[in-house]
C-alpha cells in the first residue's frame, strides 16, 4: 500500500471543483453493520461527516478529525478510500454553489462522545446501510453506503 502524505495547498479559483474528505463511520452490532449519519448545519439533511482538506494532514487524518468535530466519533480510519461522491455546496458568502467531490474513508467507531465541537448544531443517528442510503440526497453516496461491507474489505 502507498503511504499517504500530508497535503499542502495553493490558491484555487472560486469556481474550481473543491475536494473534501469524508468519514463513513460504522460499527457492527449483533452481526449487523450500522453507519452513523449526522445532519448538516444548514438544511438539516442527513450526511456523513466531511470537510475541507487540512494543511499538513493526510486525507485520512482530515476525515477522522471531521468525524470527531461533527459527530463526536473516535475510531480507526482506513487509509484506503471507499469511493467518492459529488455534490454542490451552498455557501452564504458566495453567489454561486461550489462544486465538490468528497473522498470517503471507512472509520470503525471505537467510542462516541456526548460532548464534541458541533454537538449542539447536529443530530446523529445509527442506521442500517439500506436505510442510510435512502436518507442521503447524493446518489453516489447512497451507492457507497448501500454497498459498504467492512467484513469484505478489511
Amino acid at each position: 500500500m502507498i503511504k499517504q502524505l500530508p497535503l499542502s495547498f495553493g490558491q484555487a479559483d472560486k469556481k474550481d471543483v473543491r475536494t473534501q474528505f469524508a468519514a463513513l463511520c460504522y460499527r457492527v452490532k449483533n452481526d449487523k453493520i450500522q453507519v452513523l449519519l449526522v445532519t448538516s448545519r444548514g438544511s438539516g439533511r442527513w450526511i456523513i461527516p466531511k470537510g475541507w482538506p487540512m494543511d499538513g494532514k493526510t486525507p485520512t487524518e482530515s476525515a477522522a478529525i471531521e468525524a470527531w468535530e461533527e459527530a463526536g466519533v473516535k475510531g480507526i480510519a482506513d487509509p484506503r478510500p471507499l469511493g467518492l461522491f459529488s455534490y454542490s455546496k451552498i455557501l452564504d458568502e458566495v453567489e454561486h454553489d461550489l462544486p465538490c467531490v468528497a473522498m470517503v474513508y471507512g472509520l470503525k467507531v471505537k467510542s462516541l462522545a456526548r460532548d464534541f465541537p458541533e454537538a449542539g448544531q447536529r443530530t446523529r443517528k445509527w442506521v442500517g446501510r439500506k436505510k442510510a442510503a435512502s436518507l442521503v440526497d447524493e446518489p453516489e453516496l447512497a451507492r457507497i453506503l448501500r454497498d459498504f461491507d467492512p467484513r469484505a474489505i478489511y
